[in-house]
């Protein structure tokens, strides 16, 4: 089984899953069963493009360990299949968020005639601000 995102793909060798026991409430049934799920993902040693290893690495993060070990903890639900869903899922997230690359605005210029527009406007209001004042009898 490989994971997706955004073209980049993950293999299943890449990620170690540790089932554990999970903490809270949850009656006698969370001391006998380890539906948890410790989600282990080494950077360094994946197939991701450097790019992305050097985005993740630099994310303040702290599930990012200081070695480039990411560690996401799942234990939202009772079974072991389903947190170990929601562990990828989150993996998931975030190489997405370390892969995005936001657009780069290009400064454009304002046409000459919005230019015009706006100094009309400007004249059109002064002169209505003018007309305001104190009406001055003789």
């Amino acid at each position: 089984m490989s994971v997706q995102s955004q073209q980049i793909l993950l293999r299943e060798e890449e990620v170690e899953f540790i089932a554990i026991r999970a903490q809270g409430a949850g009656g006698q049934n969370v001391n006998k069963v380890s539906n948890a799920i410790h989600l282990r993902f080494d950077i360094g040693a994946s197939s991701l493009p450097e790019e992305i290893k050097n985005q993740l690495l630099q994310m303040r993060d702290q599930r990012i360990s200081a070695d480039g070990v990411v560690v996401i903890k799942a234990q939202a639900h009772r079974s072991l299949e389903r947190n170990r869903i929601d562990s990828l899922t989150r993996l998931r997230e975030l190489i997405a968020r370390a892969a995005f690359v936001p657009v780069v605005r290009r400064p454009t210029r304002p046409t000459r005639s919005s230019q015009k527009k706006r100094i009309e406007n400007k004249v059109r209001r002064g002169l209505v601000k003018v007309l305001r004042g104190r009406v001055e009898t003789d």
